[in-house]
């Protein structure tokens, strides 16, 4: 009956129950249910103070709403969904614990305002979160770089072997890239600590609210300075998923390289079985299967960010029911990428570095080529010419069924009387690693800069 919609007053039915289900969210949205409790002690603490309600009133509101909060710690709460939402149910819970002056607790809000207000606060704590576990995730990069600075690896364009690099420096690149998606969520929680709180619907409020008070009570920074922004923004959202599709998609960027890395073609490192499975058929199986899960789920994540962008893509000011789409991404999000960046580390932690592998693969290639055609320039010969004469000699070199390294000396001087018996030293994978010192360069000795410099940030 619509006497129990605590919004029904104006209606004379009330909605067949399939459509209620539709419209309700108390599916999802109750995992914010502590958040609108806060949120509500907040509110119910700035009106007793500024006298728009009795404080002794204020006073058995809060102690309800304290009630409430540690039996749904406690896992005691039941949520209706004919009570629609988070914000309804809890002041349903909250009448039923107190009575009729809990109604005295929606004075001067609106539930447009108060959602706004539990979403800033849920993301807000899944944000510090997040730069907390990427933060473990980089010092275990930071770790393993360190360990593997001689590590010798073949370097890739195209998937073809290319330069053989340092290890360490390699598993840096994907250091700085979460470096700079913590940054990105650092900076996402510049507008998540706002409050939205005392915009009421959209207009603010005849009633003489403090703003600042409950926005310092919840630990706010500010409240919004635009009532209309207030209940309508959801780009700090925007942002958390945008943000964390970058991350996701450099996780998958890593999660494909450990996949291809233990396969028994590559060989370069085995995974812990705590991070893998067998086959139901195959007995010989060991499958990098969350490695795999981690590349896939990027696919959910990125559709969570393209649901809220078509979903706000043409919204007029200020709330509109739409808005009830913004939250279940955002979970199913926040939820995914907490506990992938938890795998991946875990991954990294216990994975075995098959370095000896490694190396060997760039002995067997022509990924030295480059020094080949360097060593020339050096003594003068245009680089270019040096590229040309370096390509006909692996041309060569592949119809003949060796390698650089086996050309006899008397074969590289009838190339070029430039090339002198050092050649060998200089086609060695571990002097063409060890003398790219140029500024961010696989040398060993510019890779322990860089994971010095990264150390100062821990």
């Amino acid at each position: 009956m619509t006497e129990k919609k605590l919004w029904g007053g104006r209606f004379e039915a009330g909605l067949e129950k399939w459509v209620e289900e539709f419209g309700a969210s108390i599916t999802f949205d109750q995992k914010m249910a502590e958040f609108d409790i806060k949120g509500s002690l907040a509110h119910v603490s700035m009106l007793g103070q500024t006298g728009i309600i009795p404080q002794e009133d204020a006073d058995t509101i809060k102690a309800g709403l304290e009630e409430l909060l540690q039996e749904y710690k406690a896992g005691q709460l039941v949520f209706d969904v004919s009570n629609e939402d988070i914000h309804m149910n809890i002041e349903t819970l909250l009448t039923e614990k107190i009575g009729p002056v809990a109604g005295k607790l929606h004075t001067a809000r609106s539930r447009n305002d108060q959602v706004a207000t539990d979403m800033h606060l849920y993301l807000k704590a899944k944000l510090a979160e997040v730069v907390e576990k990427l933060s473990h995730l980089r010092q275990t990069l930071l770790s393993l770089a360190e360990k593997h600075i001689y590590t010798i690896m073949p370097g890739y364009t195209h998937l073809q072997h290319a330069q053989p690099i340092s290890f360490g420096h390699h598993l840096m690149a994907y250091y700085n890239m979460f470096t700079r998606d913590s940054e990105r969520f650092a900076f996402n929680q510049q507008h998540t600590d706002l409050s939205p709180l005392g915009a009421a619907a959209l207009a603010g409020t005849t009633f003489p609210i403090d703003r600042q008070m409950t926005a310092e009570l919840m630990g706010f920074a500010k409240p919004y300075s635009n009532s209309l922004d207030a209940v309508s923004d959801r780009d700090f959202i925007l942002e958390f998923l945008a943000n964390a599709s970058i991350l996701m998609m450099h996780m998958s960027r890593i999660c494909e390289e450990l996949i291809n890395w233990c396969s028994n073609e590559y060989q370069f490192v085995t995974l812990s079985d705590t991070f893998s499975t067998g086959s139901s058929i195959m007995p010989q199986k060991k499958n990098p299967d969350m490695a795999e899960l981690i590349r896939g789920k990027s696919g959910r994540v990125f559709g969570n960010l393209f649901g809220l962008l078509t979903v706000m893509k043409s919204l007029p000011l200020a709330y509109n029911k739409d808005l009830q789409e913004d939250k279940e991404g955002m979970f199913d999000t926040a939820e995914t990428i907490t506990v992938a960046i938890d795998i991946l580390a875990g991954m990294l932690e216990s994975m075995t570095v098959n370095d000896a592998h490694m190396a060997e693969s760039t002995e067997k290639d022509f990924s030295n080529a480059t020094e080949l055609a360097d060593y020339l320039a050096v003594k003068g010969l245009p680089f270019r010419q040096a590229h040309e004469i370096v390509g006909k000699l692996v041309l060569e070199c592949t119809k003949n069924g060796h390698y650089l390294q086996d050309v006899p000396f008397e074969r590289y001087q009838e190339i070029s009387d430039l090339i002198e018996e050092d050649i060998y030293t200089a086609l060695q994978s571990k002097t063409a690693v060890e003398r790219r010192n140029s500024l961010g360069g696989t040398g060993f000795d510019q890779v322990k800069k860089q994971i010095e410099e990264a150390k100062k940030v821990f």
